[in-house]
């Protein structure tokens, strides 16, 4: 087993996770909050997205699937287009409110497909480059990849337990 058979099987981890979470709710279900400080499965789902989307094309040298896939445009949010969820308010999180699952996990199928199209063609060479230079000490692809990997895992798992919740309530 490689690297890539590696990263890809976490990868495909995610997306087994995001469409658990996702599968039978309604739209209504998808928006709800546990409080009004509290996060939905829809905007989970769409931030982890968006920042695997972010991180990943970012170290790829290519555009972002959000904007070059016009995902953007149909989400329709009132939201920057390189919004990624950090630092959102409850407003923020509220407008993910109406997303149905289909947009939801077809971007997120749209983003998974370009990452693990990448990390595939990676070997081992290549998870020592230094991709981020802000941090002290800087950050190798490697590092980078695992960090996507983790945020997306805790929020799909975020995404689990709001699920366990709504269908208890049914």
């Amino acid at each position: 087993m490689t690297s890539a058979d590696l990263l890809v099987d976490a990868f495909g981890r995610i997306k087994e996770n995001v469409h658990g979470a996702v599968a039978g709710l309604t739209t209504q279900e998808l928006g709800v909050r546990l409080d009004e400080g509290a996060n939905s499965i829809a905007w989970l789902i769409w931030h982890l997205t968006r920042v695997q989307d972010d991180h990943v094309a970012e170290v790829a040298g290519l555009e972002q699937v959000w904007t070059a896939q016009g995902w953007a445009k149909r989400f329709e949010l009132p939201l920057d287009d390189a919004a990624t969820g950090y630092g959102h308010t409850a407003a923020d999180v509220a407008a993910l409110n109406g997303v149905p699952a289909e947009l939801l996990l077809g971007y997120f199928d749209a983003v998974h497909a370009q990452s693990v199209e990448y990390v595939s063609a990676l070997v081992d060479a290549d998870l020592p480059r230094i991709v981020d230079t802000r941090w002290d000490p800087p950050v190798t692809l490697g590092v980078r990849l695992i960090s996507v990997i983790d945020d997306d895992i805790q929020h799909a798992g975020q995404a689990a337990f709001v699920r366990g919740v709504l269908l208890r309530r049914r």
